[in-house]
């Protein structure tokens, strides 16, 4: 048996396939940081310039006038996604506690985890294109509840995977100790194994939240967008990352001006719920 010593053939080729390797990640690894901090530091740069109080006191402006703000963007935004988390959460919690009790004995709940993967990784265009077709073509307009119908379909996946993972991290000892008692299996599903990870099934509801915050396509499709303030969920709403996109786009100046900053409140609150989500509301296997 050969020795590994530096005069052996074998070890130094060893070695300097393990440099070469170690070198090609750091360079990935640094290229890839640099246009992170670059486009986080343009981001930093054009959006701090657009804060203004007016940002969240006026409404969007019209094509060629002056000023002008997010407030109605930034209300809509947050109307549609807080429906969509209020439909989505017990859909995924309850569908997440069924994979976990029955996953393993029930061909239903097996094609259920399975739809629910092909729609974590569907993109999002084609789900605001099937919610376009089954309801926005029927009622013959835009609004708000198609679009959280939308993010609603985007974030129940999120909810259903993260309660489903948590669940199985519950140790069979603790259950048994219920069973013992004579709790039947729905209670114990739903005041000890659940209460056991309520931490974590919340960590993947603020997660499904920072996930349908940003998301442009479904809405294009959906909602659409309102250059006027309304609180009217049957009608076409005005929402952050739709006014974004249009903004971007526009030959005006203050339009751009706005795109920045409402990107930039976009990427804050979404950096916001992470930041939450793994420090306030992370935890460990429970014991």
């Amino acid at each position: 048996m050969s020795q590994a010593t530096p005069m052996n053939p074998v070890y130094r080729k060893r070695l300097l396939v393990h440099r070469i390797g170690i070198a090609l990640s750091v360079m990935a690894m640094s290229v890839g940081l640099i246009v992170l901090l670059w486009i986080l530091a343009t981001l930093l740069i054009n959006g701090f310039s657009a804060l203004h109080y007016t940002l969240f006191t006026a409404n969007t402006p019209a094509p060629g006038s002056e000023g002008g703000g997010l407030l109605n963007a930034i209300v809509g935004s947050l109307m549609m996604v807080g429906v969509a988390t209020v439909v989505s959460t017990p859909i995924g919690i309850l569908a997440g506690i069924y994979l976990a009790e029955y996953g393993e004995e029930n061909k239903v709940a097996q094609v259920t985890r399975f739809v629910t993967d092909i729609m974590l990784s569907a993109p999002s265009i084609v789900i605001g294109l099937f919610v376009y077709a089954l309801y926005v073509a029927n009622v013959k307009h835009f609004s708000g509840y198609a679009g959280s119908i939308a993010l609603s379909l985007i974030a129940v996946p999120v909810v259903v995977r993260t309660t489903d993972n948590m669940l199985k991290l519950v140790p069979n000892s603790l259950l048994e100790a219920a069973f013992a008692l004579g709790a039947p299996r729905w209670k114990v599903a739903m005041t000890v194994r659940l209460r056991a990870v309520k931490a974590g099934v919340v960590t993947g509801v603020l997660l499904a939240v920072a996930r349908i915050s940003g998301e442009t396509a479904p809405l294009l499709f959906t909602a659409l967008n309102n250059q006027f303030f309304s609180a009217d969920m049957n009608a076409p709403v005005a929402n952050l990352p739709v006014v974004i996109y249009q903004f971007a786009m526009s030959p005006y100046d203050n339009w751009r001006s706005l795109a920045w900053g409402g990107a930039l409140l976009v990427t804050f609150s979404v950096l916001g719920l992470n930041i939450l989500s793994r420090t306030v509301f992370s935890q460990k296997a429970p014991n």
